[in-house]
């Protein structure tokens, strides 16, 4: 499988399709001479400096305090900035903080095991695979089966009375839901490095980073809290960590067109018609780790993150000129649109004379299309 965490290398197969390649190839030029694909070494350096100095910081708290409820509020803080490291680990991944592929590697094992809990290995390779066809149904692993049906075939292949009347109103579910994903993540990671059949890289190393920080913490918080402030610090912590990493991923696809598995789209449409930007200022940035611009990075995965604001309104403008749709919404009603696509997506399943390519090629509802 070949790693998607470079510069896209666009793709050919008909006039049509060279068309946008050529689009594409020089939109890429265009980015590359303003200097956008450079790396920011010194803003990612403060950035690792701050969520290493806010993580000991709030272990200070946590022994200062001692046995009272208000460490609920450190187990809530702790949730958030290990969201903080999952987004570093997730851009070292992406080879956006050093120009060397090995030193962006251990950056995100590092900033991905020992601080977030996260297996490396396991993430880069699901996460290639979304970025090797996002939306795309039996490539993209962010719709397959699983609790919730993404698309139509899934919520068909559900027999029982129950599955079909959860996958209608799943999307009632789906934040409560993500207050598990955190255990979802920290399980997913431990099972892969786990597999002695797998071929990860540094597969046993990260497999003891991993235990030793989970099972060091847990035990910390056992020894120096009563059992029911220790779950109760555990299961806030890991609550925050779950919600803010999926509503962070949740707005940029949910609810956007999907794509047929043999259907082939030239690589600028590929990436954009299927992602959906987020509006917002600087606190919106920081809470979704730069994500919000979701088009600006899947068409430039190796970009740095403060790069991926200033490189928006000259993609925004490419592809006004080049006549494809640019989905752009506010984050409240990115939730809202996420909410009411996985209620109907059964709906969809079931509806015999909506053409499916003709039906998700259409805008979601309340999203701004320039």
């Amino acid at each position: 499988m070949s790693v998607q965490t470079g510069e896209p290398q666009p793709t050919t197969t008909t006039t049509e399709t060279e068309t946008y390649t050529g689009r594409f190839s020089e939109l890429l030029a265009d980015v590359r001479a303003r200097g956008l694909l450079k790396r920011r070494r010194g803003w990612y350096a403060l950035q690792i400096a701050l969520a290493i100095g806010a993580f000991a910081g709030l272990w200070v708290a946590f022994f200062a305090i001692g046995t009272s409820w208000w460490q609920l509020a450190v187990a809530a803080a702790m949730g958030a900035v290990l969201t903080q490291f999952g987004f570093l680990g997730h851009d070292a991944a992406h080879r956006q903080i050093f120009t060397s592929g090995s030193a962006n590697a251990w950056a995100a094992r590092v900033l991905s095991g020992p601080f977030a809990g996260l297996s490396y290995g396991w993430w880069r390779a699901k996460h290639n695979m979304h970025h090797k066809g996002p939306n795309q149904e039996e490539v993209d692993p962010d719709i397959a089966p699983g609790a919730l049906a993404f698309t139509p075939a899934i919520v068909q292949q559900r027999r029982s009375a129950f599955g079909r009347w959860f996958a209608d109103h799943q999307g009632w579910f789906f934040f409560p839901l993500l207050t598990l994903e955190g255990l979802n993540l920290h399980y997913a990671s431990v099972r892969s490095t786990m597999d002695r059949t797998s071929r990860q890289p540094w597969r046993r190393l990260e497999l003891a980073l991993i235990i030793t920080r989970l099972v060091g913490y847990v035990a910390v918080l056992l020894i120096f809290l009563p059992i029911g402030m220790a779950v109760a610090f555990f299961a806030v912590q890991m609550a925050v960590f779950g919600v803010m990493l999926g509503m962070s991923f949740a707005p940029n696809h949910k609810g956007m067109p999907i794509v047929p598995r043999d259907m082939r789209l030239d690589f600028l449409r590929r990436q954009v018609l299927v992602s959906r930007n987020v509006r917002g200022g600087p606190l919106t940035d920081m809470l979704m780790g730069g994500l919000n611009y979701q088009i600006e990075h899947h068409l430039f995965p190796s970009m740095a993150r403060p790069h991926l604001k200033k490189v928006q309104p000259i993609v925004r403008a490419y592809c006004a000129r080049a006549g494809i749709p640019y989905t752009e919404v506010g984050l409240v009603k990115s939730y809202g649109i996420v909410v009411d696509y996985l209620n109907h997506v059964g709906l969809r399943a079931r509806d015999p004379f909506d053409c499916p390519l003709a039906a998700q090629l259409r805008a979601p509802a309340g999203a701004t299309l320039t």
